[in-house]
Formats: structure tokens, C-alpha cells, sequence
């Protein structure tokens, strides 16, 4: 009789395990299914994107050796190859040296279109909050207040690498627009920062001086030579260029 009750409990246990089997094991396949495609995925993703850093870091350094070589159609067309073929890093950077053959050129507008499609770029704001200040010192003399306040003012936050750089911009775009008492006020916090970089502090001691001679009258001079001016980073870039980009 026990031989009979578990030979019973056997069977209904072997019952209970194949209809377990039948409920999990294609859920768990399914699982195993969607992370082997996801696994896969983002190993094609990698091998993608390096793939596009070396194509890029290629047709950059072929764009820095023409520079070099006073070859400016050549490294734009090497600048080219890398903005279209590289991953963000160097299409930004790419983007960021044809600005600054453009501007060589005297080709402003085009420049300003160059820096702001290489803000857009990459997501890294060492790379695109630089390229974003110096399309705003470009388009400086040219663009309303307000346009100039929308550029830099969400790059003046206390995490952004250039927020010192941004602030400076902002204040040299009120006094040329007629604020000279904000101007003034941006510009003395920027002094007495402790933080502010030391080339900041200096300029900015010199732009309170010539507000309060009244010969920053005419501004177009001091934006025209910091628009042309590098930007000193705030922290070490973390570009992937054996070299920085120009702008």
C-alpha cells in the first residue's frame, strides 16, 4: 500500500514539474533570447563606434598635418571627411577646426554655423559648451541681446566646465548693448571669484576699467579679438585628438 501512495506522489510530482516546465520555460527562454540579442547588440554598437572613432582619428590627423603644412582646402577637406565619418568626439572636433578655417577666411556666419552644429555634436560640455561660447563671441556683433543671453546662459551653470568663460561673454554682450551697470557687476563678481581662472580675473579687472573711463564705448575691437582668441579650458579636455581642436 505505502509502494501504491508513492508511486502516486511520484506521478503527481512529475505532473506538477511538466506543467511548471510548460509555464516557465518558454518565459525563460524569452528572457535568455532578449538579453543574447541585447548582449550582441551593444557589442555591434561598440565595434561600431570604434570603428568610427579610428576613421575619424585618421582623417583628422591628415587634417592637422595639412594645417601644418599651410594647407588650409586640404585640411578642410580632411575636416570633412572626419566630421562625416567620425563618431561625436571627432565630428565635433572636425567641426570646431572647419570653424576655424572659416574664420581665417573671414567667413563669419559660416563659422558661427560650424561651432553650433559642433555644440550639438558630442555630448561631452568640454567639447560642446567651448564650441558653443566661441559661437557666441562670433555672433556677438551681429546678433539681439536676447539671442546672445540664450546662448550662453544655460552654459553658466556652476557644473558647466566653462560657466567662468560664458559669464565673461554674457557681460561684454550687456555692455555692448548698453547695460554697462550689469556688465559692471558680472564682470566684479568674475575678479573676486575664487575659482575664476586667472586670465579671466585679468581681463575682467581690465573691462571694469574701461567702463568706468567710458572708453568701452566701442566694444567691437575687444569682441572681434576674444572671438579669434582659444579658449582655456576650466579642467584637462578629454578629446580624443592627439591634438586640440582650434577654435
Amino acid at each position: 500500500m505505502v509502494d501504491v501512495f508513492e508511486q502516486v506522489e511520484e506521478e503527481l510530482r512529475s505532473d506538477r514539474y511538466k506543467r511548471l516546465a510548460r509555464t516557465w520555460l518558454p518565459v525563460v527562454g524569452g528572457i535568455l533570447l532578449v538579453a543574447l540579442i541585447a548582449a550582441l547588440a551593444w557589442w555591434g554598437y561598440q565595434s561600431w563606434e570604434t570603428s568610427r572613432a579610428d576613421k575619424g582619428s585618421i582623417a583628422y590627423e591628415r587634417g592637422l598635418e595639412s594645417l601644418q603644412s599651410n594647407n588650409p582646402v586640404g585640411a578642410d577637406a580632411a575636416f570633412t571627411q572626419a566630421a562625416k565619418e567620425g563618431n561625436g568626439a571627432y565630428k565635433a572636433l572636425a567641426l570646431m577646426q572647419r570653424a576655424g578655417i572659416a574664420l581665417d577666411a573671414n567667413r563669419v556666419p559660416e563659422a558661427i554655423a560650424f561651432l553650433d552644429d559642433a555644440a550639438k555634436a558630442n555630448r561631452d560640455p568640454l567639447i560642446a559648451d567651448a564650441a558653443a561660447v566661441k559661437a557666441a563671441w562670433l555672433a556677438m556683433d551681429t546678433a539681439s541681446l536676447e539671442d546672445i543671453q540664450a546662448r550662453l546662459e544655460p552654459l553658466t551653470g556652476d557644473k558647466r566646465p566653462f560657466r567662468d568663460f560664458a559669464k565673461e561673454a554674457l557681460a561684454m554682450a550687456m555692455a555692448q548693448h548698453g547695460k554697462a551697470a550689469e556688465a559692471k557687476d558680472m564682470l566684479t563678481v568674475l575678479k573676486s571669484g575664487l575659482d575664476t581662472p586667472q586670465i579671466i580675473s585679468q581681463r575682467s579687472e581690465l573691462l571694469i576699467a574701461a567702463i568706468d573711463s567710458g572708453s568701452a564705448a566701442n566694444l567691437k575691437a575687444i569682441t572681434d579679438q576674444m572671438a579669434r582668441a582659444p579658449i582655456a579650458p576650466q579642467a584637462p579636455p578629454a578629446a580624443p585628438a592627439a591634438a586640440p581642436a582650434r577654435p
